[in-house]
């Protein structure tokens, strides 16, 4: 089970490093997940993961505030934007597809944006 555990982790854990980069990816919930599983399997990857630079305090900030920092706001609802519209005027064809990466778009922003900021200290 150990094993199994690890290994969602470090899937989990890759699918949210892609997510940094795939707008539709969501990056929090698989950091979440990764976080989850290795607190229940590995306490090395567990405290690795917390101690990492970046992706320990993004996600004890969210775990503990359920907030997002300003700059990563920005970078999210911006790479969004940028690689929906690219899609939606360059990529894609059918007019119905165009709108959907819309529909989609707006409704990521929300989401990202009704989360609170982290506030710096």
């Amino acid at each position: 089970m150990k094993i199994l555990l690890i290994t969602l982790g470090c899937i989990s854990l890759g699918l949210g490093i892609l997510g940094i980069f795939l707008p539709l990816l969501p990056t929090t919930p698989f950091l979440l997940l990764s976080a989850s599983l290795f607190a229940k399997s590995s306490d090395k990857l567990y405290n690795k993961l917390m101690q990492h630079k970046y992706f320990g305090p993004y996600i004890e900030n969210f775990r503990v505030h359920k907030s997002i920092p300003l700059h990563g706001k920005i970078i999210a609802v911006s790479l969004i934007w940028i690689t929906i519209t690219y899609s939606a005027l360059v990529v894609v064809p059918l007019l119905w597809v165009k709108i959907l990466l819309f529909v989609i778009a707006i409704a990521v922003s929300i989401h990202i944006l009704s989360f609170k900021t982290t506030k710096k200290k």
